[in-house]
């Protein structure tokens, strides 16, 4: 089984991409684009459906990772992605004080 510092990386990392479809699903409903070249061809198929397609997607590679002994990868992406949530907060920070 997963070793406590195992389990935590592992829920900041599920965390972290429950957060980021959030933002996104925010972003893209105030009118902002998707950056990522990958996930806005998943978003022709709706937006929920992309993004889950995506974040299975990412978690399978996460699980894969530790299960390989990787985890400092999957703690590197938690980084990347606690940028990319607080990143798509300011965008959406940025529209909504357009709109008002």
């Amino acid at each position: 089984m997963f070793s406590p510092r195992l389990r935590q990386i592992f829920t900041v990392f599920v965390l972290l991409q429950i957060l980021d479809a959030l933002t996104t699903l925010v972003g893209l409903r105030y009118g902002a684009n998707e950056s990522s070249i990958f996930v806005a061809q998943l978003l022709r198929f709706g937006p929920v459906t992309g993004l889950m397609i995506c974040k299975g997607f990412a978690l399978c590679l996460a699980t894969t990772a530790i299960a390989f002994g990787r985890e400092r990868l999957v703690r590197f992406v938690n980084f990347w992605f606690a940028g990319v949530v607080g990143w798509n907060v300011l965008i959406i920070l940025r529209i909504s004080a357009s709109l008002s």
